[in-house]
């Protein structure tokens, strides 16, 4: 294998997250969050009615490859588990609460229909019915006349719901004022695959947590009960900046819900986290770079440099995984000039160069106005109105970090400290 080939094969494997399918987390994982996945398993099996779990963290810090094991380890506990990216389903700029209750359905019909699961014809023909029912009788014969060519009932409707915004709109006006008979279908869905298998429902549902702030606060906000209302366990994942939000814990706490946090890997305790010189917690660094490991040859890297950028993803493993990809992309694309490098490795100089790129992207959707607030928020470890617009989507965008000691405190992305060292905001 050229050295091209090599780091485009360590490019291509880091692109493996989040990790879905068993044999790549067989490959790749790293004991890494075991006590928050053994928290979404006693929150999944608590032995209350219909269980549901919030489940949230910052953008890229595993929730996906997580939720994955407790996909797994729940089948181990017997229970039917149907798991599904929103994103896979519905466009994400159009999701709101009925298209994700109708998202649910189809996927149960699919899981129940892939695993020969018996469902009494004369029900699942009322399913399928009602699936294909809308508020124009013309526009519901249209979709059976389509769906009568023997398509895939999955494949079909999530074309729809991903494509045809005429079809989600549709789907809205059928069901908004209508969303307990919707809630029924879906509890005659679970209820007959419980009959057939023996086995209680569990639905995941990922990526959530990438709706723009906006959206998913009205989704939440707005229909909370909505999406509760299933009798039926389901995980939703939510942005972190959505569980600062004072309405969202008074509603949980009302409804008795399980808040889970994923969070991010902390190498310095908070009294530490500014000083030049202080050790990392060297366990958490080691985690992160057994990530790499398994990812990048070890003749590929510089081992400090490899820690470089553990040190320099803030404990992020999604930003990780961005910048040693940056530094793969920029060896290929040194090895395209000088193809003569066969020893080539990602040294300081590839990695200053992969940093800036990154570090431009985030200084390219930095308000000059927002320096101040990320200035205040570094020197004080908490930004002065923790439920401010502008700190909520520095939270959800990654430029503010959020770490637990005792206390919640808060610092900024590595090289969005460094942004602010350029215009001599801090020391």
């Amino acid at each position: 294998m050229s050295r091209y080939d090599q780091f485009a094969k360590a490019y291509r494997n880091l692109d493996l997250l989040p990790l879905y399918t068993a044999d790549k987390i067989e490959r790749f994982r790293v004991p890494y969050a075991q006590r928050t996945l053994l928290e979404l398993e006693e929150a999944v099996l608590a032995p209350v009615d219909n269980s549901k779990t919030i489940f949230t963290g910052h953008r890229g810090c595993g929730k996906s490859t997580l939720l994955a094991q407790l996909a797994m380890q729940m089948r181990e506990q017997n229970l039917f588990v149907a798991g599904f990216s929103i994103a896979n389903m519905v466009e994400m700029s159009d999701v709101n609460h009925i298209n994700i209750l109708y998202s649910i359905g189809i996927q149960l019909m699919d899981k129940a229909e892939s695993l020969n699961v018996p469902i009494e014809e004369s029900v699942k023909n009322s399913l399928i019915q009602w699936f294909t029912q809308t508020k124009s009788k013309t526009y519901t014969e249209q979709l059976k006349k389509e769906l009568s060519v023997g398509a895939s009932l999955l494949n079909f409707l999530t074309g729809k719901l991903q494509k045809e915004s005429s079809f989600r709109e549709e789907i809205k006006e059928t069901y908004e004022r209508r969303v307990t008979d919707l809630s029924s279908h879906l509890d005659a869905i679970a209820g007959e695959i419980q009959t057939a298998t023996g086995k209680e429902v569990l639905v995941i549902i990922d990526d959530l947590d990438k709706l723009e702030l906006p959206v998913v606060k009205t989704i939440f906000y707005d229909h909370i009960r909505a999406l509760f209302s299933p009798n039926f366990r389901i995980v939703f994942t939510v942005p972190i900046a959505v569980v600062r939000e004072p309405w969202l814990i008074a509603t949980l706490e009302s409804e008795r819900r399980t808040v889970v946090m994923l969070s991010v890997t902390k190498f310095f305790p908070k009294v530490l986290a500014h000083q030049p010189d202080a050790e990392p917690i060297q366990k958490n660094v080691e985690i992160l770079e057994a990530m790499l490991d398994k990812r990048i040859r070890d003749e590929l890297i510089e081992p400090d440099v490899k820690r470089q950028i553990v040190m320099l993803s803030g404990g992020v493993l999604r930003e990780q995984v961005r910048l040693a990809q940056e530094c793969c992309r920029e060896c290929m694309l040194e090895l395209r000039i000088n193809p003569e490098r066969t020893d080539l490795k990602i040294d300081a100089a590839i990695l200053k160069e992969a940093a800036k790129n990154l570090r431009n992207q985030f200084a390219r959707t930095l308000g000059t106005q927002l320096y101040d607030l990320l200035k205040e928020t570094y020197e004080s470890f908490t930004p002065p109105d923790i439920k401010s617009a502008d700190f909520l989507e520095l939270l959800h965008g990654l430029y503010v970090l959020e770490y637990e000691n005792d206390e919640l405190w808060y610092d900024l992305h590595p090289l969005v400290k460094d942004l602010l060292r350029q215009r001599g905001l801090i020391a």
